[in-house]
């Protein structure tokens, strides 16, 4: 069986490219469970609760990340968004749920984690590798199949999560960077694993973020307002694992990269 996991939605047009594009990749590659990353879907920063009912009208569940609470309000909408899922480490008093378990419409059902990282990250959380090993060991024994997002910016800290999952997971797939990696592997354990599955965002773009005002950026040293790219042609980055429902493990990872003008 086959699931796809989608990098992170940059703005209108990644979310309106990963609308366009998902169906068909659903199609394309026979997988009845998507997860997709939306946590830049609002503007390019955070989430609302529209921009996530949009991204559920055609994934399973959405995932976030550092920029979770950057939209006002987002906070309110949270306890109504079933099939949303933020960072489970951040402090337990905060609204929303870490991980859930999800109904895969083929059959069975799949627990989907979110973890944020702490190497380099601006936000403070908890250990995620702690996190990771509570939830997991307290997951139902019926519950084969699980889809980790680890969100964050060292590619050492998420190839030791990968580790550290490796036959407790069937994937653990790295979001954050919006650049999609060339580490793609299956270990030794059957757990699927990409450093950074990349985002849905401008093909031309420094990261879904017009050219023009990041090199302004990047070349006075002067704080400037980043917009971002909404038209013409749109990226989408994600990943397809293959693996056995009845024991979780994965067996192929295949990353792909497609592109719709919007």
């Amino acid at each position: 069986m086959n699931f796809i996991f989608i990098g992170d939605v940059v703005g209108k047009g990644g979310r309106t490219a990963v609308k366009t594009l998902l169906p068909q990749l659903r199609r394309e590659f026979n997988a009845p469970f998507a997860v997709v990353n939306g946590e830049n879907s609002a503007a390019g920063a955070g989430l609302t609760g529209s921009c996530v009912r949009e991204l559920l009208s055609v994934a399973d569940v959405v995932t976030s990340g550092d920029h979770t609470w950057d939209q006002k309000g987002f906070d309110l909408e949270v306890p109504a968004l079933d099939r949303f899922i933020r960072p489970a480490n951040f402090a337990k008093g905060q609204p929303g749920k870490g991980f859930g378990i999800f109904q895969n419409p083929a059959g069975g059902e799949i627990a989907v984690i979110s973890l944020m990282g702490k190497v380099f990250m601006r936000e403070s959380a908890f250990c995620p590798f702690t996190t990771a090993l509570e939830i997991i060991a307290a997951l139902p024994s019926r519950v084969k199949t699980v889809i980790v997002d680890f969100h964050a910016e060292a590619t050492s800290e998420k190839i030791a999560m990968a580790e550290l999952l490796d036959g407790k997971a069937t994937a653990v797939l790295g979001t954050h960077t919006h650049v999609q990696t060339a580490d793609a592997r299956i270990l030794p354990g059957g757990t699927a694993a990409l450093s950074d599955v990349g985002m849905a965002g401008g093909k031309s773009s420094v990261l879904g973020r017009e050219i023009p005002a990041v090199l302004q950026k990047f070349t006075s040293g002067m704080p400037v307002r980043l917009p971002v790219v909404e038209k013409g042609i749109i990226r989408v980055d994600g990943c397809v694992v293959t693996y056995d429902p009845a024991t979780g493990r994965a067996s192929a990872i295949t990353p792909f990269s497609r592109e719709v003008e919007i």
